[in-house]
């Protein structure tokens, strides 16, 4: 909360969660809140609609006040996995709400609007890094024009939740809320440096998919402490001056290709 500046908003603002919940809800937002309910964490017995309290109530709140408090985002799909995460970390709904705020909003700005032009910009930047930390799987993956699209957008839209052991995905967030966005690609560039030998035996399209799912399982992704360090020394050195002048060029490159299409 400290880290994140979502302390800092929920002094800022009292009463400003309670106002959004009783306000007239915009039924179409409700509507598509209300079909991933359901779908959000269907194993964890908080979840269930039979359980006692279950956390859902929290989940459709949270979600509801974040689409009327950002309209150029509203809800999208993931978003439910975000705040249904954050809620279970904090046990409390307007917490959740602002740390959703700082993650959505200041860390990870566009991934969620209609265009979610920021998760196509890092799809692209997340491909350029490749091919400076693993050259060779830089080149395997050019052979399939989108593939980035195909193999990290779960990753990156989820933050790593239900990809990665829970545990692992905790330390990850808490990196992520201290140090911004790049901890995304320091995790992403790890488990791909890491398993380079594995993907460079792909053959086609799909044994690059199923690679990159098999990557993320097991041993190495399990000992949450082990991992942590190898993100912060297996991609070597990654500044986010870096990251922001790729994103800048990929941006405008999507725009372009974007505005071309219509």
């Amino acid at each position: 909360m400290a880290a994140s500046g979502a302390q800092e908003q929920l002094e800022s603002n009292p009463q400003y969660y309670q106002s959004l919940l009783a306000i007239e809800h915009d039924p179409k937002l409700k509507d598509t809140i209300d079909a991933d309910i359901h779908r959000t964490f269907p194993d964890n017995v908080l979840f269930q609609s039979k359980a006692e309290p279950s956390l859902q109530k929290a989940l459709n709140n949270v979600l509801l006040a974040y689409g009327h408090h950002n309209k150029a985002v509203g809800y999208c799909q993931g978003m439910n996995f975000i705040a249904g995460y954050l809620i279970l970390v904090t046990k409390d709904e307007e917490k959740s709400f602002w740390l959703m705020d700082a993650l959505l909003g200041r860390i990870l700005p566009d991934y969620y609007k209609p265009s979610m032009l920021g998760l196509k910009t890092d799809h692209e930047v997340l491909g350029e890094l490749v091919k400076v930390k693993a050259p060779a799987i830089g080149q395997l993956m050019d052979q399939f024009p989108g593939i980035w699209t195909l193999v990290v957008s779960r990753w990156f839209i989820c933050l790593y939740i239900d990809i990665l052991p829970i545990e692992t995905v905790l330390r990850i967030w808490d990196c992520l809320f201290y140090e911004g966005s790049k901890v995304i690609f320091r995790v992403a560039l790890t488990l791909i440096v890491h398993h380079q030998p594995e993907i460079l035996r792909a053959r086609s399209l799909g044994d690059v998919c199923t690679c990159f799912k098999e990557i993320t399982c097991g041993a190495f992704t399990l000992d949450c402490h082990a991992f942590m360090q190898k993100i912060f020394s297996e991609p070597g050195s990654l500044s986010m001056a870096t990251i922001e002048r790729l994103r800048e060029k990929y941006r405008q490159r999507i725009l372009v290709e974007e505005s071309g299409q219509s």
